[in-house]
């Protein structure tokens, strides 16, 4: 399929899963009624706070994801949710889902959130969270797609790999907190877009949180580095349309992946 349409949820979520749950539904027909083809959430879609309700990747978010792409055939890319192991620090954890409803692909993220800002809070998200281990693409119909969250966005590298590996469009679910937010996001994003000449697309927490101000700006960048979509400063959804006639023709003109010098160059700790 050389275009289709993506809806982007901007959301804010609250301490009350009932409540998250009850927003997931709402923002995936308010997409549903716009023809989209996939729908995209934001990270820690289902929780807000230091105190949240871990859930096996069978729980009832995930039952809920599944029943809405599989009633209205469309792919749901889930955000995140904390995913039980058994530990007190559970995976920060993508669910990505087919039109029949099945989850055909799964991705834990890499990189933990620990940061000192200067004048501004701390934050040490492997206090919490167990980082994943693996590097994830998905295949649909649509295109191949790369999955990534939020903190995830500040090594190119792993972005590169998506890239290298196929990826299209790029999903990077966020709660990006203010003080980091309003100096980076955008242009993080787009760099991200422009080096590998892929979409980016962004979905993200916004407002008041128990500690923290999200961000929100939710947006989705083309493989030029164009803003195509972007919300406004309240929850809710857009659309973007993906148009890979255009990414083709974008790296015909700045075939910046085929110009890699793998021969000079590589990866290293």
């Amino acid at each position: 399929m050389k275009k289709f349409s993506i809806g982007v949820v901007q959301m804010q979520s609250t301490a009350s899963k009932e409540e998250n749950l009850k927003n997931i539904e709402k923002y995936a027909l308010e997409a549903i009624e716009k023809g989209v083809d996939l729908i995209s959430f934001p990270e820690n879609v289902n929780y807000s706070g230091e105190e949240f309700e871990s859930e096996r990747l069978d729980g009832n978010t995930f039952q809920l994801f599944s029943k809405l792409a599989k009633e209205n055939k469309v792919y749901i890319h889930g955000g995140s949710i904390s995913e039980d192991n058994g530990t007190k620090r559970p995976y920060n954890t993508t669910m990505f889902f087919d039109r029949d409803g099945n989850m055909i692909e799964k991705y834990r993220k890499l990189h933990m959130f620990d940061v000192d800002i200067a004048d501004g809070p701390a934050y040490k998200e492997s206090d919490s969270k167990t980082p994943g281990d693996e590097i994830v693409t998905v295949e649909t119909e649509l295109c191949k797609m790369g999955l990534s969250i939020c903190y995830d966005i500040r090594f190119p590298e792993l972005y590169r790999i998506l890239a290298l590996e196929g990826a299209k469009v790029i999903f990077t679910p966020a709660n990006f907190v203010m003080n980091t937010g309003k100096d980076h996001w955008e242009s993080i994003l787009r760099a991200r877009a422009i080096e590998n000449t892929v979409y980016i697309v962004a979905s993200a927490q916004m407002g008041q949180q128990p500690t923290y101000v999200a961000y929100g700006k939710s947006m989705v960048i083309d493989p030029w580095g164009d803003v195509i979509a972007k919300s406004s400063d309240k929850p809710g959804v857009i659309v973007a349309e993906i148009d890979l006639d255009y990414l083709d023709k974008v790296r015909s003109q700045v075939p910046s992946l085929k110009n890699r010098r793998g021969d000079v160059y590589k990866l290293a700790n």
